[in-house]
């Protein structure tokens, strides 16, 4: 699975955001409203599910990790503490099995069949578990007053700014632009 979604901006303008991190995607996709919604987000990052698959015990289940993904990379980003019953919800959800690993290759793939919604969800709350515990200080917020989406920096420099500079990068170096252009104008 390789991070990052194409969004659609209240304009209307399409912008890839990259979340840097599998979780903080799901938590920044657009909320499923139908299970149908949820199975073909999901299947589109992993190869072996089936969209179909998705019921309605799975959105809500789905739902609820989302949301609670959600406050705390929000949480962190805002250097504030951790919701316990949003710690408690990742962590059942971290707790059950995951996506196994496995090796192609072999004649024999243990592990390569179907995936379950459960799993999916699953790794994603792994993943969620993972980047809140080992850096907290990478989860930030896009500096733009009118964005303000929570991202992992993974930049080596740890000074990623804006959540896309499509998007809200080009919309501050623009505005910057007009303001020096206004100085030197009068």
């Amino acid at each position: 699975m390789s991070t990052g979604q194409w969004l659609i901006a209240p304009e209307g303008l399409s912008w890839f955001f990259d979340a840097g991190a599998d979780s903080l995607d799901f938590a920044a996709a657009p909320e499923p409203v139908h299970a149908r919604d949820l199975g073909e987000w999901l299947a589109a990052r992993y190869e072996r599910l089936d969209a179909g698959e998705a019921s309605d015990r799975d959105l809500t289940d789905a739902l609820a990790l989302r949301a609670a993904i959600d406050r705390l990379s929000t949480a962190a980003a805002d250097r504030e503490a951790l919701d316990p019953d949003d710690v408690d919800t990742v962590n059942l959800f971290g707790a059950t099995p995951d996506i196994p690993p496995a090796l192609t290759g072999g004649r024999r793939q243990a592990g390569a069949g179907r995936l379950r919604i459960g799993q999916v969800l699953s790794t994603l709350a792994r993943d969620a578990i993972a980047i809140l515990s080992a850096e907290p200080e990478r989860i930030r917020r896009c500096d733009a007053d009118d964005c303000r989406r929570v991202f992992r920096d993974e930049s080596r420099t740890t000074n990623r700014r804006w959540c896309s500079m499509q998007r809200c990068g080009n919309r501050a170096k623009v505005r910057a632009h007009r303001a020096r252009a206004a100085a030197l104008a009068s």
